[in-house]
């Protein structure tokens, strides 16, 4: 599972760097063709990273039932982000990463409610989520690769 969680890591620092390098105003565009803008792209896949990894478990997540309703799976762009907002989902980028690994290496993930992606996949355990996990915010670092190209 290490090798999995370092995956994440990494296409974790490629969305902190969209972060840091385009402003405010840049990370609320919604461009003409799509429903979502830079911000919203990230702020999903660590909501839906928390969603198939702890609320699958049975275990709290991280983050609260407001930020689970403005960008979990089926939502859109709703309103422009604050400065505030973007800070916070850039520190949940890794805080959520490194309290998953510290709770796999104390083994807390022990019961997982079978889950059917919207793509067919059918996760079985954290381990099955943490590997969809990453196929997921693949999907989204394409999505964020063309908004970015359409700015």
């Amino acid at each position: 599972m290490q090798n999995s969680l370092t995956i994440t890591r990494v296409n974790r620092k490629m969305l902190e760097k969209i972060l840091d390098n385009y402003s405010l105003e840049q990370l609320n565009i919604v461009p003409e063709g799509f429903k979502n803008n830079l911000i919203w792209n990230i702020a999903h896949v660590v909501v839906t990273q928390q969603l198939l990894v702890y609320k699958l478990s049975g275990l709290p997540m991280m983050i609260d039932d407001e930020m689970v309703n403005l960008y979990k799976k089926g939502t859109k762009t709703e309103r422009p982000v604050t400065i505030e907002e973007v800070k916070m989902i850039k520190e949940l980028l890794f805080t959520t990463l490194d309290k998953t690994e510290k709770d796999m290496g104390d083994a807390i993930f022990q019961s997982y409610s079978d889950y059917e992606t919207s793509t067919g996949f059918v996760l079985k355990s954290v381990d099955d989520a943490m590997n969809f996990n990453n196929f997921h915010e693949g999907i989204h670092l394409g999505y964020i690769l063309a908004l970015k190209k359409s700015l």
